[in-house]
């Protein structure tokens, strides 16, 4: 899965954290920093000036132009260095349709190329790759021997700001005098001397020097400002959609309280003067280095408007949804120690519980759509009352719904289905690790944080210090149901987490102690996730012995039995995983109780097939060379014996997620990109299998792993084909989860049985880790899936014996009455009956006529049995209360009931002698 990769900065060692900054949520640099290229790159976020060398322009592509002459008026590339062309050390520069393209451009300006200069602008993604646009000021930097006025700065700073302002320029080398233009020439020592502070009522764009005798003049700086919208309120600026309809423009005096301080850069502010449009928010996020807001003041802000994406995976920018934030000039602090607006109670009467987008975006419904629904309330305070906790926290953040909204699970979690991703969940960023939840688990009292968004998924941001009572639910790690016996094989699927000699103990422990106590010493164990034996050093070793011995004495001292292992070493950085880990499947077996079938261990490279009843490798990897399986686990099919009887395992981990568009994305439906790897690697195993059953239909064949995928999907669907039985469809759907992602139960491992074991298979999930934490003994990301069974073929059933039987072939008449006791009628398709086949006392029927005919029970002895079996029937009318019970239900298209009928006490079964519903429970009489 996706989330397997995501990280947080406070999880990583020193040694990374400056680099892995360049993620963090809300990172920007202000514009009196003076940036780098490389570090503008690097860290290319919020309003910055950046200084560089002009290396040439850019267009569409990016594609880069480096020498002259230049053609296009616009864009310039920039970098640390005079003579840089490689494309990742240039910063692309938007110049707009102003004067600062005008005056820097290098089709017009061809001796610019080369120079340095300082720009200022805002650091966001530019021909999708880290750039530069809406530039507001620059200038150029001179080398010089001589010391230097320093440069003119403005108050405010350059950017948008209502008619009227006084802009006030200044130095601070003592006795300069400083020189200004406004209408787009070079402030010379002959310009107007700057004395009083120069008025805005338009776009204005003002040039200054500062000099003084005795040194060299200043750099010139350029000072770009523009009139923002007024009277514009937060409410306004959202609209009811997901894209404000002022995005990139300046806005001044937008006025709200303070709700929420992220950091020194970024707080959010909610209008006190709401409309009466709920799907408006009222909400907005706020930057501005060095703000000095707190909670509780009302401030005015000038700014802006941009649509930025926020903390999220290293692909944010193509598959997130922005935030709406004004990137501020000026901030005015207007009151503070005010009350906040009360916040927006979020509860089952006003939050989807099944749709998260059906409209691709198109309809704002935030009625419908959760997606539309959170965006409603972006930016905003919100409070969830009674908070149920329906996954282990993770990464400082829990998954909850409000307490009247239902969970579906029976430890208390969200369980997905094929229509219902489960729109309600919330998620809580309360930023802290350390806090202890698991599924079930739940707040007596309310949470409340403003809405927000991050790695792919609304959130609200909450503080941790102030959430209510914390109840403890009653969820435990539990053991399987399922009783070792003598003549039954058991067999589990088990992802073990990146498992390798470099493990911890504690990790090794848990593990063990699940396999001896929890899952009860399974016969053959499926692993994924089996490293090499140094783990994730990247060495060169592919062998995973001594990562397998270490898990086997473990079980060992617990008081397990003495497990063999074996699996097949892959191709060194081959199959996907953690770079250097080399992670495979394998096997783990209790040769006290099975035996590998004596053969030839396959190589990496060699593919397995199945000859004479037995595989021609043993183990042996499925088509290993097949492009499906490309940087992806290959399945690997093993053939043991247990009680003289064989079976063929196949131990899958099909490609992860990685490549998905996630939920809440900006795309909707979501792609499901990487599906397209997992059908193909669904369609070599399921041929595999195909393969086998053509040259042996009554073999016994299981499947089982970390399939990564749902038994709804089309690639499990493709998988179980015709000739298995995906045993988790058996599992009550409250049970039906071995994975937890975001919130969501679902399940990603199985195991598929061929069809003839099927009958004779029982399966149980066990709950042991996805809705734990490690502080309650969790010790993978996946619960582990068992199933146990019988290899023996299955006794025939005898034949019943009938006292009487009927054989209608070719016969035509308007009824045929059946009164005898224990009679058998078997009608063929060339009969036919215009007023049905009545049957009087306990009788089976069967033939192919029956699809065209009605049976009509009107029983005259009580207690009387109808045997539906075999054939399907157009319809059965029941006239009599006697009838006990009707086997074959399943086989009936229609059902009728006579007017003085009473099905309730009839018992009905299916075909393999298992209870049904009634099928009349909302039948009215007929």
């Amino acid at each position: 899965m996706i989330e397997k990769q995501r990280i947080k900065l406070i999880s990583f060692i020193s040694i990374f954290a400056l680099i892995l900054s360049l993620f963090s949520p809300f990172a920007a640099a202000s514009a009196e920093e003076v940036k780098s290229v490389a570090e503008a790159i690097a860290d290319n976020n919020g309003t910055a000036t950046v200084e560089g060398y002009i290396v040439g322009t850019i267009a569409n592509g990016p594609k880069y132009t480096h020498t002259g002459p230049f053609s296009v008026n616009t864009n310039l590339a920039i970098a640390d260095s005079p003579s840089e062309t490689d494309p990742s050390k240039i910063l692309p520069v938007q110049l707009p349709n102003n004067s600062i393209r005008t005056e820097l451009n290098l089709k017009d300006n061809p001796d610019h190329l080369g120079k340095k200069i300082q720009i200022t602008g805002s650091l966001e993604a530019y021909f999708s790759v880290p750039g530069l646009k809406s530039p507001t000021a620059y200038t150029f930097v001179e080398d010089t021997g001589t010391p230097q006025v320093s440069a003119v700065t403005a108050s405010p700073e350059a950017g948008p700001v209502k008619a009227g302002t006084e802009v006030e320029l200044s130095t601070s080398t003592d006795g300069a005098v400083i020189h200004y233009t406004v209408d787009g020439s070079e402030p010379t020592a002959e310009s107007t001397v700057y004395s009083d502070p120069i008025i805005i009522n338009e776009e204005t764009t003002i040039k200054a020097v500062a000099v003084k005798e005795g040194l060299t003049d200043s750099k010139v700086t350029v000072f770009q400002y523009k009139i923002g919208l007024e009277d514009l309120r937060i409410h306004d600026i959202q609209g009811a959609g997901h894209y404000s309809q002022y995005a990139n423009q300046q806005v001044s005096d937008v006025e709200g309280i303070v709700t929420k301080v992220v950091d020194s850069s970024n707080f959010y502010m909610q209008d006190q003067h709401p409309d009466e449009n709920e799907n408006t928010s009222e909400g907005i996020l706020v930057y501005k280095k060095g703000h000095g807001a707190s909670a509780g003041d009302v401030v005015s802000t000038s700014g802006q408007v941009k649509e930025w994406v926020l903390d999220g995976y290293s692909d944010k920018l193509k598959t997130d949804l922005p935030v709406t934030e004004i990137n501020a000039a000026s901030i005015e602090i207007i009151a503070s120690g005010q009350n906040l607006p009360a916040p927006v109670v979020i509860n089952k009467e006003n939050l989807p519980t099944e749709i998260i987008d059906n409209d691709e975006l198109v309809e704002f419904d935030p009625e419908q759509d959760g997606i539309d629904f959170y965006e409603s309330l972006e930016g905003m305070l919100v409070q969830v009352d009674n908070a149920k906790v329906v996954a282990p926290q993770k990464y400082g953040e829990l998954v909850v719904v409000p307490g009247d909204v239902d969970t579906n699970t029976a430890a208390g979690g969200l369980r997905i289905s094929e229509n219902d991703f489960n729109p309600e969940r919330i998620t809580l960023d309360i930023n802290n690790e350390d806090f202890v939840a698991k599924m079930g688990d739940s707040f007596k009292g309310s949470i409340q944080g403003v809405v927000s968004y991050g790695f792919s998924n609304y959130k609200v941001l909450s503080d941790a210090d102030a959430l209510p009572e914390f109840v403890e639910g009653s969820a435990t790690r539990e053991e399987t149901s399922l009783v070792p016996e003598e003549d039954q094989l058991t067999i589990a699927s088990y992802n073990v987490e990146n498992f390798s000699t470099k493990t911890d103990a504690e990790k090794v422990t848990r593990l063990a102690e699940a396999i001896v106590q929890n899952m009860k010493q399974p016969d053959i164990i499926g692993l994924t996730e089996v490293q090499d034996n140094d783990g994730p050093t990247d060495s060169g070793t592919t062998a995973a012995d001594q990562s397998a011995a270490l898990l086997i004495e473990k079980i060992k001292e617990l008081g397990g039995p003495a497990y063999t292992y074996t699996d097949i070493a892959p191709e060194d950085k081959q199959d996907g995983g953690q770079p250097g880990g080399n992670i495979r499947v394998g096997f783990l077996y209790n040769a006290e109780r099975v035996t590998l079938t004596h053969g030839e261990k396959g190589s990496a490279t060699d593919a397995v097939d199945y000859e004479n009843g037995k595989l021609t490798l043993n183990p042996g990897r499925i088509d290993p060379a097949n492009e499906a399986f490309e940087d992806s686990r290959k399945a690997l099919a093993a053939q043991f014996e247990f009680q003289g009887e064989s079976v063929i395992v196949v131990a899958n981990h099909f490609n992860s997620k990685g490549g998905d568009l996630p939920l809440f994305g900006k795309e909707q439906p979501p792609v499901l990109n990487s599906e397209i790897q997992r059908m193909k690697i669904a369609n070599v195993v399921n041929g595999f299998v195909k393969d086998i059953k053509t040259e042996d239909p009554d073999a016994n064949i299981v499947l089982l792993g970390d399939f990564n995928d749902f038994e709804f999907s089309n690639p499990l669907q493709a998988l179980k084909g015709e000739e298995l039985t995906n045993m988790i469809e058996k599992v009550p759907a409250e049970e039906r989860y071995t994975y937890t992602y975001q919130g969501n139960a679902q399940v990603l491992d199985h195991i598929l049985v061929s069809n003839n074991l099927a009958k004779k298979t029982e399966v149980d999930i066990l709950h042991i880790n996805s809705g734990f934490m490690e502080e309650h003994g969790r010790a993978s990301d996946h619960d582990p899936v068992l199933i146990q069974t019988s290899l023996k073929p299955a006794a025939k059933p005898e034949e019943p014996k009938y006292d009487h039987v009927f054989n209608l072939v070719n016969y035509h008449s308007k009824k045929f009455v059946v009164g005898p006791h224990n009679a058998l009628v078997v009608m063929d398709g060339t009969s036919s009956l215009s007023q049905g086949l009545w049957l009087k006392k306990s009788a089976a029927v069967k033939g192919e006529g029956l699809k065209h005919t009605k049976v009509v029970i009107s029983s005259a002895n009580k207690g009387a049995v109808v045997d539906l079996t075999g054939s399907e029937i157009k319809e059965v009318m029941i006239e009599s209360d006697k009838v006990a019970e009707i086997r074959g239900a399943e086989n009936v298209q229609k059902w009728t009931l006579g007017k003085k009928a009473d099905p309730s006490h009839i018992i009905f079964k299916n075909s393999d002698g298992e209870l049904m519903e009634s099928p009349y429970e909302e039948e009215e009489a007929a």
